[in-house]
């Protein structure tokens, strides 16, 4: 027996008894496994280097240091984390700037009425370092992180109004948030080798001023139970939140997250992992590990943002790799979605999709150049599953 296949036996052996899944979750009960993609084979590139499956198309919505099409306004550099956000005549995607505050940082949006045609763009933070991933609130503001030490959350407002940081959601490393309306809870990942995953509950919901910063306590292995600590010293200093409480448990890298149905995702690029909780009984366990996929190899690798579809998919990013968004099905499948390409020394982020689940928006965060002046940020249109 491989490895590969070993460690996927010790895995599923490990997990089998201990987690019993119900309802949409069910599904995803074991690392994800290589299988043809629900839209078929990948084309050859388009005109933007893109490949796609059969009936997608994909455009051009933004470059960094260029002004948007039909607008006044300059595309920030390197744009990173993603959302959007319906306005009633419309939608706006959201893009945070991992840069200094002195290259520029923070987050901007770009307005869309009802056809997808753009009709505006502007700032929505400034003065903020390396805003990398974030997440969108129940409430309609979007929360940018800052991926630097003692790093804040910044709580702004894509619909109109005034950015606000949030101190009481802790000062760490922050990658990205995902808000659980069922718990009123969001939780949060950091950032370093030993980076831990957390969760800020809210004094009062939809005012995120307030609250407890909570860590996950649990084992060593890959799957199992656990707990949630209080932080004592959320600002962390003198000692940083990841060293404050006995037995959190550490992850390689913490990335991109995503909430639904009682169920959290978020990945670690360090081991190129997608963890999975399951909230309603409190166990976690691997989605996906580069280890243990079969048959072939890996497809997936530079684990980084992810999002999902109304249909249950989930759509993950690569940092690197081959610049690919790859699709993890709800019955334990995954496959290459799209694939950039003469791009290599760029990053896939900000996938996000539209109300209707018919666009899909992303950046790829340096281009062609290898340079966060050379941001990219893209359109793909096509018969998604909803």
């Amino acid at each position: 027996m491989d490895r590969r296949n070993m460690l996927r036996a010790t895995v599923l052996g490990a997990g089998a008894v201990a987690l019993p899944f119900t309802a949409w979750s069910a599904a995803y009960a074991a690392p994800a496994q290589n299988a043809s993609g629900p839209y078929g084979p990948l084309q050859s590139a388009n005109s933007h280097g893109i490949q796609l499956p059969a009936g997608f198309t994909s455009q051009i919505v933004a470059r960094s240091g260029q002004v948007v099409p039909g607008t006044s306004y300059t595309w920030h550099s390197a744009p990173d984390g993603g959302a959007v956000f319906a306005n009633g005549s419309g939608w706006v995607y959201v893009s945070n700037s991992e840069v200094s505050s002195s290259s520029g940082g923070g987050a901007s949006r770009i307005l869309f009425d009802s056809s997808g045609a753009v009709v505006g763009a502007s700032r929505i933070l400034s003065g903020t370092n390396n805003n990398c991933a974030g997440g969108k609130t129940p409430w309609n503001t979007w929360l940018s992180c800052e991926e630097v030490s003692l790093g804040r959350v910044w709580e702004t407002y894509p619909l109109g109004g005034t950015a606000v940081v949030r101190p009481a959601m802790g000062r760490f490393k922050h990658e990205a948030a995902a808000a659980d309306p069922d718990r009123r809870v969001i939780y949060l990942t950091e950032d370093e080798t030993n980076g831990k995953f957390y969760r800020f509950i809210p004094t009062t919901w939809g005012d995120l001023s307030s609250g407890a910063l909570q860590v996950l306590v649990a084992g060593s292995g890959t799957s199992g139970s656990f707990t949630w600590a209080a932080v004592p010293d959320p600002d962390g200093s003198p000692t940083v939140t990841r060293s404050q409480v006995s037995g959190a448990k550490s992850f390689n890298g913490g990335e991109g997250c995503h909430y639904s149905d009682n169920t959290v995702w978020f990945t670690t690029k360090g081991d190129n992992r997608v963890w999975q909780l399951n909230l309603t009984n409190n166990t976690y366990e691997l989605a996906y590990d580069d280890n243990l996929v079969s048959p072939g190899s890996a497809p997936l690798t530079g684990v980084d943002n992810i999002t999902g579809s109304t249909f249950g998919d989930l759509y993950v990013a690569e940092d690197g790799g081959n610049m690919e968004i790859c699709v993890i099905t709800p019955d334990d499948k995954i496959s290459v979605f799209l694939r950039i390409t003469g791009q290599g020394s760029s990053e896939i982020c900000g996938p996000a999709f539209t109300p209707a689940g018919n666009r899909l928006y992303f950046s790829s965060q340096r281009g062609t150049s290898g340079s966060s002046s050379g941001g990219i940020t893209y359109c793909v249109t096509g018969p998604f599953r909803t």
